[in-house]
């Protein structure tokens, strides 16, 4: 007899939508040379990505998704290599604006 396990019981994903808005942020820091790898992780309080100007380093931008935090801060928050919060907020285009700003600044220099 056949018996199948569930992975995990609940866990914290990106949605469609939510995973085209940071693949686009993505695409274009690429195209501009500054972003070589990342890394998506999903838990059972939360979900992240991790975008690595090298894959050997520490990541240089996570994005993290904790829906617990919907009602208090945002369920989204930028987080910086150093471990300090950029932006906190439950709209992710608003979250990702510091990227989108710099991603201006490095096609302009």
């Amino acid at each position: 007899m056949t018996v199948v396990l569930p992975l995990a019981a609940r866990q914290v994903v990106f949605d469609r939508a939510e995973l085209d808005a940071v693949m686009q942020i993505y695409g274009r820091m690429v195209a501009a040379g500054h972003w070589r790898d990342y890394a998506i992780e999903f838990g059972p309080r939360t979900a992240s990505f991790s975008a690595f100007r090298r894959a050997s380093e520490r990541p240089e931008y996570r994005l993290v998704k904790d829906p617990s935090l919907r009602n208090r801060q945002g369920q989204y928050a930028l987080v910086a290599e150093n471990g300090a919060t950029l932006k906190r907020g439950n709209e992710l285009s608003a979250v990702l604006a510091p990227l989108a700003r710099k991603l201006v600044k490095l096609v302009e220099a």
